[in-house]
C-alpha cells in the first residue's frame, strides 16, 4: 500500500532501507499466510493463494482466470508510522495487511461518518424562533 502524500511526513527519511531490511527478514514471504513477494496467482475460496508460472499464467489468463500479482507490503502492527521497531513491523501481503487493518478502517469510517453527521446537523439556536442566523 502507497503512503499517502499527506501521510509522508509520519515515515523516516530511511524508511526504504527499512522495508528492505524487513523483507530480507521475512525471507521475502508475507509473516502470516506465506505467500511469495512477486508470485502470480489466484487467491482460493479459503484464502490460500495457487501460484502459477511459466505457461500456467498464459493459460490461466486465457482461461479467465483472474490472475493476482502479490507485492509485500511493511504494515506496522500498532498502526502507529512513527513506531518503526522491528518487532512492530511486518512483512504482509494485500490481503492479510488488509485482514490486520480492517478493525481501525471500520473505526476511521465510523468517526468520518459522525462528523458527517454531526456536519449536518442545524445548530439548535438556528431551529428557535429569534435564533441566530
Amino acid at each position: 500500500m502507497p503512503i499517502r502524500p499527506s501521510e509522508r511526513q509520519r515515515y523516516p527519511k530511511n524508511w526504504k532501507s527499512i522495508r528492505r531490511h524487513i523483507l530480507l527478514r521475512a525471507g521475502h514471504r508475507c509473516e502470516f499466510c506465506g505467500v511469495e513477494n512477486g508470485a502470480i496467482g489466484r487467491r482460493r475460496r479459503d484464502g490460500s493463494f495457487e501460484c502459477f508460472a511459466g505457461m500456467d499464467v498464459e493459460a490461466a489468463a486465457l482461461n479467465g482466470i483472474r490472475l493476482t500479482r502479490i507485492v509485500l507490503t511493511i504494515a506496522h502492527l500498532d498502526h502507529t508510522p512513527e513506531n518503526n521497531a522491528d518487532e512492530n513491523l511486518r512483512a504482509l501481503c494485500q490481503r492479510c495487511h488488509l485482514q490486520h487493518d480492517r478493525p481501525e478502517h471500520l473505526r476511521n469510517a465510523r468517526l468520518t461518518r459522525l462528523s458527517k453527521r454531526d456536519a449536518a446537523r442545524p445548530l439548535l439556536s438556528d431551529l428557535q424562533p429569534g435564533g441566530a442566523k
